[in-house]
């Protein structure tokens, strides 16, 4: 990944800093957290079906931590390359222009990941 960390890195400092938050006790983060938590699992909709959303309202909303970690959910949920990049597309159409970069960190990751399940 040429971005400022690895996916491992991620993936601690998202469960230190998730920890130290969740241990202050405070009801409604912890009621926020177990909210988003829910949202992902299958309903209606199916879990990839859902991450694939996460990962277009990420892109549009310009976050790069939420892509890392939509990017890997979905791989988990075995996300084709077809599907990741018309994912991509639709976040391109509707968060125009200004998500390009976000687009490229989006690539990056998914490239990155790919790697690590071939290892």
């Amino acid at each position: 990944m040429t971005h400022d960390h690895s996916l491992e890195e991620f993936g601690r400092y998202r469960e230190k800093m998730n920890e130290k938050i969740l241990s202050r006790g405070n009801l409604g983060i912890k009621r926020f957290f177990n909210l988003d938590t829910q949202a992902y699992n299958d309903g209606a909709l199916p879990r990839k079906t859902k991450e694939l959303l996460g990962l277009v309202a990420s892109l549009v909303l310009r976050c790069d931590d939420c892509v890392t970690y939509h990017i890997i959910q979905c791989v988990e949920q075995k996300v084709s390359d077809d599907e990741f990049f018309e994912t991509f597309n639709i976040g391109l159409i509707v968060g125009g222009s200004i998500t390009i970069p976000h687009l490229r960190y989006a690539v990056d990751t998914l490239e990155e990941c790919r790697k690590k399940t071939l290892t």
